[in-house]
This record gives C-alpha cells, structure tokens and sequence, in this order.
C-alpha cells in the first residue's frame, strides 16, 4: 500500500515546513547537486511532481522557460505559489500522481524524494507516465533518502534497482553517498542515439 494522503496532511498541519526544506544545510547541499547535475543550462518544458513548499521549484525556475510544479496536498500548494510569486513562468497546481497527469511533453522531469511513497503497483503506473511523457532525448532527474524510514517502501538504492529496469531510460549520472541517490537518465528512441555529454554539448570532446 502506498503511504495514504493522511499522512501529508498530518504533516503539514504540524508544521508549515515538516521537513525543514527552507533551513537545513543538508537540503540546500541537495539542492545544489541536482541543479549541478542537470545536462543542459536550460530545459524548454518541466514537470516537478510532489514539490512541498516549493523550495526546488524556485530553483528549477532559472533553469526553465516553463515549469509545472503540484502536490498532493493543498497547504504545500500554497507555500509553493507563495515561494514562486512573481515567476510567470511558473505554475503551482493541486495534482495526485499517478492518479492524475499533466498533458503535453516535458524535455525535464525531477522525482525528487517522491517515488519511495508508492507500492510497486503505484509506482509501476507513476514510472509508466513519466517515460511516456519525456520527449525523446529528455531528461529524467530522480533524488530520493537513503535511510529507512517508515512511511517510505523503498530506500534511495532500492529506487535506484527499480528504475534500472525501465528499459527506455538510459543512466547518465549516477551520484551516490551515505544520505541518498541523485541520478540522471535520458529517454531512448529506438534507433536514435543518445543527446550529447554535457562537454560533448560544448563541443569539449
């Protein structure tokens, strides 16, 4: 069973910020290595399901012409807009993935400490609507814990092992530590090759 929507919304009526996004060094560290490990400087269309309080959708924002950021739960919603006031580009909505899905194709999509809620049922259906929705040669980021914690079904290294089974991605990055598991993918198309390493893009190698 997939963690219950209950459980956010406890969280969130227990502290504006339950997860301490906005204050703590390890989540800015965290921040600054998934922007690091983007492959492009800009990304024409992005998707940032399960975003909380908006802190990394405010960053993404500089890196995208569009940005489509939701959560499940309405106060985070809130905080969200209220972080990326003023960023026309960006929009904050109320979605439940996978239940629900955004239309239209995305060249960025970031999981950032999202799958490890889901049962594999879930999070089968979640991984199906995501590589369905990269445009070819987009790219995937995913970020997830990697510490058992109740709530969570899977550890950052067990969403790691899933996603090595989804045959149309192709691993990029792979950035693992003690604390969790950054890593980049790009969507396949059959017959087609790969879109360039980033010195490859600048024309270093």
């Amino acid at each position: 069973m997939s963690t219950p929507t209950g459980y956010f919304a406890a969280m969130y009526e227990g502290a504006a910020d339950p997860w301490g996004l906005r204050s703590r060094w390890y989540e800015e560290r965290k921040y600054a290595l998934t922007l690091a490990a983007l492959p492009r400087p800009r990304f024409r269309r992005a998707f940032e399901p399960g975003c909380s309080v908006g802190e990394l959708t405010r960053r993404l924002a500089d890196r995208c012409e569009r940005l489509l950021a939701t959560d499940r739960v309405p106060d985070a919603v809130a905080q969200a807009r209220e972080a990326t006031r003023g960023l026309d580009h960006v929009e904050v909505a109320l979605l439940t993935v996978p239940e629900e899905w955004p239309e239209g194709e995305f060249d960025l999509v970031v999981l950032s400490e999202l799958l490890y809620y889901f049962d594999a049922p879930a999070l089968d259906r979640l991984l199906r609507r995501t590589v369905a929705s990269l445009a070819p040669g987009g790219t995937l980021v995913t970020v997830h814990w990697n510490h058992p914690v109740p709530e969570h079904r899977l550890t950052g290294t067990e969403v790691a092992d899933r996603l090595a089974r989804e045959e149309e991605l192709a691993l990029r990055l792979d950035h693992r530590e003690e604390d969790f598991v950054l890593q980049t993918f790009t969507r396949r198309t059959p017959g087609e090759r790969l879109p360039p390493s980033p010195a490859a893009y600048e024309g270093l190698v």
